[in-house]
């Protein structure tokens, strides 16, 4: 297959890595706003860099992977949608719901495939935790609490670009809660804390936030974040029920000290970022993509899925602004 890659900032470097390998990927046609990034990391691939997305669109590609900044996400999916190319694009599909489900009308009247990158779905911990919520391990589930904490924050130029804190980072915990339990959120009441660097409070944002959310069977959820973790990036999950409990990303590379005096050691080498954490993930959601372009599997995040999610990030959004719960019935769903 010749697939076109559209972004080749971080996440886009390291998928361009991936592709190139692909035994599935003949050639890689990749572009960015950045020519000379995109050269660079052409010549690092051995893909071909073109100019423009019009170019890329216009190679000859089976499907594209779109890794641009958040807010050409929109676009470039209704365009790949119009041209017939099934797609691939990192979440978000939009920062707001009227882009969203915009984006999201157009792949549904072309009849087009669009995978969204929840990478946590393609993680071996969270696939486990799902097989033993839903078969019963666990008992009734009870309590779930679930948290991402990266080791600094972004730079100040982002925050205003992000979305925010649910949005932008709370979102991946709010997707996997439901992907794992397989329920709905009911209900939202949210905080956030702005304590930290002025440039969170410049940007309207929060670097600390916390959200209690109520499932459809009476499970309650906590999801907290910080941009301020400096002993390393930390991302877990721990679902409670009434005959065991589990943990997602508790091993030796967890960036957290027990104070008991027979407790574990410190990690001698923390998880310092999401590409070292969530590597593996992400080549298998690709694969995965890939699979599906050639008909061989079913879509396993499609952009209805990402909707959900958003959802959850504007309710708490507006939990917080407004010091009250929210009712999920209150955000739209169409």
């Amino acid at each position: 297959m010749r697939i076109g890659l559209i972004g080749t900032g971080r996440i886009g470097s390291f998928h361009a890595g991936v592709l190139a390998h692909h035994p599935a990927v003949s050639s890689l046609v990749v572009a960015d706003a950045d020519a000379s990034r995109a050269a660079q990391v052409a010549t690092l691939t051995g893909a071909t860099a073109v100019a423009t997305t019009d170019e890329v669109l216009g190679a000859g590609v089976d499907a594209v992977v779109i890794t641009s900044a958040t807010s050409a996400h929109a676009e470039l999916i209704a365009r790949a949608a119009r041209a017939g190319l099934p797609a691939f694009c990192e979440k978000p599909i939009a920062l707001d719901l009227a882009g969203t489900l915009a984006a999201l009308r157009e792949v549904e009247r072309a009849g087009s495939v669009l995978q969204l990158g929840f990478m946590r779905r393609f993680d071996a911990g969270y696939a486990a935790a799902r097989t033993a919520v839903r078969g019963g391990a666990l008992g009734r589930l009870h309590t779930v609490r679930a948290t991402t904490s990266d080791p600094a924050p972004p730079p100040a130029a982002y925050l205003p670009l992000s979305g925010g804190l649910f949005r932008d980072c709370l979102v991946h915990d709010f997707d996997i809660l439901r992907w794992v339990t397989g329920r709905e959120v009911t209900e939202v009441y949210a905080t956030g804390s702005d304590a930290g660097p002025a440039m969170f409070r410049a940007a309207g944002d929060v670097d600390t936030a916390a959200a209690l959310l109520t499932l459809d069977d009476g499970t309650l959820a906590t999801a907290t974040a910080t941009r301020c973790n400096g002993a390393g990036y930390d991302v877990r999950m721990e679902l409670a029920g009434e005959q065991d409990q589990i943990a997602v990303g508790l091993d030796d590379r967890t960036p957290l000290t027990s104070a008991e005096p027979q407790g574990p050691p410190a990690p001698a080498k923390p998880w310092q970022g999401f590409l070292e954490r969530f590597a593996p993930a992400y080549e298998a959601e690709l694969d995965t993509f890939l699979a599906v372009v050639r008909g061989e599997a079913a879509n396993p995040c499609d952009g209805r899925e990402a909707l959900h999610a958003l959802r959850i990030a504007e309710a708490c959004e507006r939990s917080r602004e407004r010091h009250r719960p929210v009712r999920m019935t209150e955000i739209a769903e169409a």
